[in-house]
């Protein structure tokens, strides 16, 4: 067996999809809001899987998002008005022994080269450099909590600074959350981020008609799971962008059901949730199909309903439009379905308002999408929710899960759980669904799942 060291990650270093400069000005975005501070991001640390196995290493999305720096063991740091230049990066030096075992480093040089670093360090430097960045500065931009082990050095710097104050150095009297800066920008995706964005749904979407046709009566869920696996990494994904869930039959009604060890049984669903990552930014799309690639009249009836819902979210998805629109569209819907099947019966508005749709919708429509699947920004500012804007990327999800002995509900409907997903971009003329390529009408996927996989 050979070891994968999670330093490997280098080996994306010399491949960089985005032009330096786009990242500068990302940079450059944020120092200008900074006033006279300091901003300091560390990476995310190296996760040991077990005893001298490392998790595959992927790094912080936000360091990542102003750096490209692919790497562990490393802190960029800002210094607006800094004379010997404004980005400075901390991290490992080369090291030709080291590199023979865990791959290339991109190394001090290789920082500002190809990474765009006005000067670099080594990472071991830090505790002898970084204090002297902080002098005189009248705020620190970090955020706190994220990683507690690097809290306690920049306190520890901090404290080394005020440490001399009888000489006339000031330290930072103030911290502020760098998150509300650079979340914000996250938030609204520029054209660079938005073809690759598209490059990631192409390449999940092309993942999820695999597994459609591969599919068939007594595969195993991972064995569906090893095709969506396959056309990733085919498709230039260096990691999933969150674990895939496969789950047929009865584990379709758990939401984030994820053992994907059970075997496909006729006549069951499939509910499929997976995505891919391309170059740091995130897929999510959910598919649920029948395993034998026929629909049974149970099955239609709820799927439409939750096809009709997803259709009328996405509808909602616009500019001037609020956060919440088009989970209330979905509801609607939904509500309307359940009580049209018998599942829920009385009045559709007093079932909404008083929650009943939620023993078998008990998510939201949607989330933003970036480099994180659940991706960063608020949904509310103030006490009123955000309205969307162009740029703006979210998934719409409704989704039916009808458990095995739901209480008054007819047995013919149990263990029938769906979900519809797909990730859709706000743009000034309405919207853009992403991950159109994955089939999701009733005839679509029952004609693709008749052909055979390649």
């Amino acid at each position: 067996m050979s070891i994968r060291f999670a330093p490997e990650s280098a080996r994306f270093w010399h491949n960089a999809r985005m032009d330096p400069k786009f990242f500068a000005k990302r940079r450059q975005e944020v120092m200008q809001q900074m006033g006279g501070g300091v901003a300091i991001l560390p990476t995310a640390p190296v996760r040991p899987r077990n005893r001298d196995v490392h998790y595959l290493y992927r790094p912080d999305s936000d360091f990542y998002y102003l750096t490209h720096f692919p790497e562990p063991e490393a802190v960029a740091v800002l210094v607006p008005g800094r004379a010997h230049g404004e980005y400075i990066l901390f991290c490992r030096d080369r090291h030709p022994e080291k590199e023979i075992w865990e791959g290339r480093r991109a190394g001090l040089d290789g920082a500002r080269e190809h990474y765009g670093a006005d000067d670099a360090f080594p990472i071991d430097d830090i505790d002898e450099i970084l204090p002297g960045l902080l002098e005189n500065r009248e705020k620190v931009f970090y955020s706190m909590g994220r990683y507690p082990d690097f809290d306690t050095h920049l306190m520890n710097w901090v404290n080394e600074v005020r440490g001399k104050a009888r000489n006339g150095v000031n330290a930072p009297g103030e911290f502020v959350d760098l998150h509300h800066i650079v979340h914000e920008m996250r938030l609204i995706k520029r054209p660079e981020e938005i073809k690759l964005m598209k490059r990631a749904a192409k390449v999940s979407a092309a993942a999820h008609r695999r597994a459609m046709q591969a599919c068939k009566p007594g595969m195993m869920e991972y064995e569906v799971e090893a095709e969506l696996l396959y056309e990733f990494r085919k498709g230039g994904s260096e990691y999933t962008a969150y674990p895939p869930i496969v789950g047929g039959g009865a584990n379709a009604c758990v939401l984030h059901y994820n053992e994907n060890n059970a075997e496909l049984k006729n006549g069951d669903m499939l509910l499929i949730d997976a995505g891919a990552e391309i170059d740091g930014y995130a897929a999510d799309i959910t598919r649920t199909f029948p395993v034998n690639g026929k629909f049974k009249g149970e099955q239609k009836a709820v799927y439409e309903i939750v096809l009709a819902a997803q259709l009328a979210a996405i509808e909602q998805v616009r500019v001037g439009k609020h956060w919440n629109e088009p989970h209330e569209a979905a509801v609607r819907v939904l509500t309307q379905g359940l009580k049209d099947l018998g599942i829920l019966k009385g009045d559709v508005a007093g079932h909404i308002e008083q929650g009943d749709y939620k023993r078998f919708y008990m998510h939201r429509t949607g989330h933003w999408l970036g480099m994180d699947v659940h991706d960063v920004g608020d949904y509310k500012l103030g006490e009123a929710w955000r309205e969307l804007e162009a740029g703006m990327v979210l998934t719409v999800e409704p989704g039916l899960y009808i458990a095995e002995g739901s209480k008054d509900v007819d047995a013919r409907w149990w263990n029938i759980g769906i979900r519809i997903e797909d990730d859709v971009l706000v743009t000034r003329e309405g919207n853009e669904v992403l991950s159109r390529e994955a089939p999701k009408a009733v005839d679509e996927i029952e004609a693709l799942m008749k052909e055979k996989s390649g």
